[in-house]
């Protein structure tokens, strides 16, 4: 039986999700948005698999930062393109998709800080 990875799965899902206005941007040669969006929006969810390898408690905190970064990266680019009005996309639902990664990593980098100030 395989087991629900609910912040896994989300951010699989926007990545899958961000591929959709990636390819509009290609579309119109806007090719320094594409770069720098789907890198940092596929980047999310490999580093959270990344994080489930870890090698240790500290390790896993830090992947799952990176992912934050790269969730808060993903964030400001498609505010930027939702402003910019570069391409006809509606950007709502992946914006909304993306705040809820962020939170949702928020709560498990701190929580998992404070379980580790624990053991220590």
């Amino acid at each position: 039986m395989k087991t629900e990875n609910i912040i896994k799965d989300k951010a699989f899902d926007f990545a899958l999700d961000s591929i959709k206005p990636y390819k509009s941007l290609n579309e119109e040669k806007e090719y320094v948005f594409v770069k720098q969006f789907i890198r940092s929006a596929t980047s999310i969810g490999a580093n959270i698999n990344e994080a489930q390898a870890g090698i240790s408690k500290r390790d896993f905190i830090a992947k799952m930062s990176i992912a934050s970064k790269e969730a808060r990266e993903s964030n400001y680019w498609l505010q930027l393109l939702k402003q910019a009005k570069i391409i006809n996309y509606n950007y709502e639902e992946v914006l909304l998709k993306s705040e809820e990664i962020l939170k949702i990593l928020t709560s498990i980098i701190k929580t998992s800080q404070a379980n580790l100030k624990s053991i220590y």
